[in-house]
Order: C-alpha cells, then structure tokens, then sequence
C-alpha cells in the first residue's frame, strides 16, 4: 500500500540485513517496513508551506484554497495538533508560469525547513519546480493538478494530488457534450500540459461516443488577441465549443461573440480552470446563460461552506477549497501515523491513512483512532481521497454546473458523477 521512498527504503534494507545475520532463517520482506522505527524524524513540528496562487491567470483560484489549507489547519490545531505541537503553515504565491514566482517561493519555502508544500494550483507551474521539491525529499502535494503527465512523472514516490487527472474530467466532459445532443464540437485550449492533456482526453471520448471534432486550437495563452484562433473554430460551423483555459478565457468568449459564435449560437462548455463567478461578470446579461462547466468535487456541505466563510468572508468561489482541506488533513494524518513531521516519513503513510481502514472524516477522529492503534480511512469533503501507488486519487467525483442569467453558475451541480479514475495511458 505504501510507496518506499530513497531514505527510508535505504534505512529499512540495512535493517534487513543485520536481521539476515541474526535469524538467517527469518522469510519476512521488511523491505518495505513502515513502522514508526523505520521512518526518518524530522524536527518534531509539521511544517506546510503554501504554493498557491496570489497572482497571475489562476489567481481567482488563490482564496478559496488558501481557506481550505487554513482551516484545516485550524481544525487540526485545536485537535491538539500534530505530534502534541501545533501545525505551523507558511504561506507561499505560485503565479504562473510568466514567471519565476514559484521557484522563488518554493526556495524560500524550504529554506523555512517545509516538510510539505501544498500546490500548485497549475499543473504547469507543479511541472517547473517538481524535481526542486523532491531532490529536497520535501512532500509536494497538489489540491488542483490535473495534467496527466504528473500521473508518471518520476517523483520519487513525494508527489500526490487530492484532484484527479484529466483522464476522469475529460471522459466526463466528452460523454456531457455528446449526451446533450452536439454530432461536433471544436476545442480551443491553452498551450501547456494541462490544457493539451485535458483536449486529447475531452477529444477521445467525445469521439467514443460518436462525436466528431472538427477542429482543435492550441493557442497561446498570453497571446495580444484570439481573432485568428476563433476564425479557424468558426469556419468549421461546430453544434459546440470546449474552451479550456485560464483567466484569458474571458477575452476569448468575448471574441466567440464578436464572431458571431458566442453562447448564444453555440454551446459553450468551460473546464475546471476557467468555471469562475469572477471571468465574466463584465459581460452583458445573459451572455453566459445555459453555459456548462464541469469542475472536480463532490457536493459541499453548507456546514462546511460557512466554516470557510468564517476564515475568509469575502470568498465567492469555493473551487477546491475542499480537496485543499482534504489535502491538509491527509498530510496530518501521515505525520501522525509516522511519528514523523519528516516529508519523506510523511509519504510513507498518506496512502495508508487513505484508505482501507476504519472510516473517519475529521482529523480529530482519526487521530483518535490512530492514537488507539487502528489503521484508518480518511473520508474527505471531496469524495472518498483513496490514494493510489502513484499519488493520484483511484476514485473521483465531477460536479458539471450551469450559469444562469446573471452570468453565475449555481453553488450546486446540476449533476454530479463519480466513479473511478482511469489510468493514464
């Protein structure tokens, strides 16, 4: 169940050898030895470090987060922490990949000693500063990465994510334009590993289900204007438009229109990245009416909504709020099982504490069943968080929304679909 990482595994070999020499008739693979006395130690104190966005194309992604992590944190605390010492989080801006943002902060981060960083947002911005990470055996562990290039990417066993990969929201999203009646559709979508990854997938299905796409445009996302790029969707006449993107996506619907393309002569699907209260609200009414979006998550509670509310007042989205909450816990829970802040410690324990054990949904009963000696399941407000070998979730849950009039989609799904995420391929 669990992923040896380099230190531990090292340590655990050496135990098997002075075994060997004591009890040469022992069969036991303790190989792959998890217990407290083999894990590495760190400095007693888990420290998370954020690497959310503040700025660039995602920002508008950045509160909601940052809420999740905070109140996580504050949960665990007044649990009694983590260790009997208080979780300590350090906050960190990710921008974008214009930048050099996120190297900065991920090198002040572990010069702070962060045992985990949570993020990033992007998984282009994950894919710059992934290796940094975790040649540190720092645990990097995202609440929004959905690039299906992280699924094998040689991490060292230190990189998991609470959202799943495009495998999942791309089947989804194929299968919802094809159920709602379109025979063909056109993609445009940004240039970099997510926005490609997630055309392919959204293109497979839609075609497994006997659509046809008549054009794919990877554009740039920093690029003066999309005239040409909406010209070359226009001309091939399409029933409907996949837009996946960022913050730019306003700029683009705001040309779909000016082309005569807009979603009030199309259908309009948007993705995770650009499912925003914020992207359109300068458009005229009823501009985005009937337009849908699908976005990783279960339904969240209201409970739990208002709970955020209380850590940050001014939040409009709650976009992986969840899965950033999720994700915080899940990593305390490791620590705790591992008798070790240690990242590498910490790693070695997030796929157990996800999974197979004696069911719990808040960090304050798990660590109680833990500190009873019980294996545990952590059940997050993102959906069940069983982790696999690789570090992405093995099930998942997709919300597909629909705005209204006033350019806003609804707080509750239309629908919602869960099931199990496909492989990479």
């Amino acid at each position: 169940m669990t992923r040896p990482t380099k230190a531990w595994k090292a340590i655990a070999l050496a135990g098997v050898a002075a075994l060997a020499l004591a009890a040469c008739g022992s069969s036991d693979d303790t190989s792959s030895d998890t217990s407290e006395s083999a894990l590495p130690k760190g400095d007693g104190t888990l420290t998370i470090g954020t690497l959310l966005p503040q700025t660039g194309s995602l920002a508008f992604l950045g509160p909601p987060e940052f809420a999740g992590v905070d109140l996580a944190a504050k949960e665990i605390n007044e649990a009694g922490g983590v260790l009997d010492k208080d979780v300590v989080v350090i906050d960190g801006d990710s921008g974008d990949t214009s930048t050099n943002i996120a190297s900065q902060t991920v090198d002040r981060l572990l010069s702070e000693d962060a045992d985990v960083i949570v993020g990033a947002a992007s998984s282009a911005v994950t894919l710059t500063v992934l290796d940094k990470v975790v040649g540190a055996g720092v645990v990097q562990f995202s609440p929004a990465n959905t690039s299906i290039k992280l699924s094998t990417y040689p991490d060292e066993g230190l990189y998991f994510r609470t959202a799943p990969p495009d495998t999942f929201q791309g089947a989804v999203l194929g299968n919802l334009v094809a159920e709602d009646g379109n025979a063909t559709a056109a993609v445009l979508a940004l240039q970099d590993a997510y926005g490609e990854g997630l055309a392919k997938t959204f293109g497979d299905a839609f075609t497994e289900a006997g659509g046809t796409v008549n054009e794919t445009i990877i554009y740039d996302p920093k690029a003066a204007d999309y005239a040409a790029d909406v010209a070359k969707i226009a001309a091939t006449n399409p029933d409907a438009i996949a837009l996946i993107g960022f913050d730019e996506s306003a700029k683009i619907v705001a040309e779909l229109i000016k082309q005569g393309v807009g979603p009030q002569t199309k259908k309009l699907y948007l993705v995770d990245g650009n499912l925003s209260n914020s992207l359109f609200k300068d458009l005229p009414a009823g501009t985005m009416n009937g337009v849908k979006g699908t976005t990783p998550g279960a339904a969240a509670p209201e409970e739990f909504r208002a709970s955020l509310l209380e850590v940050d007042p001014s939040l409009t989205d709650f976009s992986y709020a969840a899965e950033s909450y999720d994700a915080v816990n899940l990593i305390a829970l490791a620590a705790q099982a591992a008798g070790s802040d240690n990242g590498e410690a910490v790693a070695a324990k997030l796929v157990e504490v996800s999974e197979g054990g004696e069911k719990c949904s808040n960090f304050a009963d798990c660590k109680k069943l833990l500190d009873e000696g019980e294996d545990i399941d952590y059940e997050g407000i993102s959906g069940p968080c069983d982790l696999a070998e690789n570090g992405d979730p093995k099930k998942a849950t997709m919300g597909i929304y629909q705005y209204g009039a006033d350019n806003k989609f609804s707080s509750t799904a239309i629908k919602y679909v869960t099931g199990d995420v496909p492989a990479a391929s």
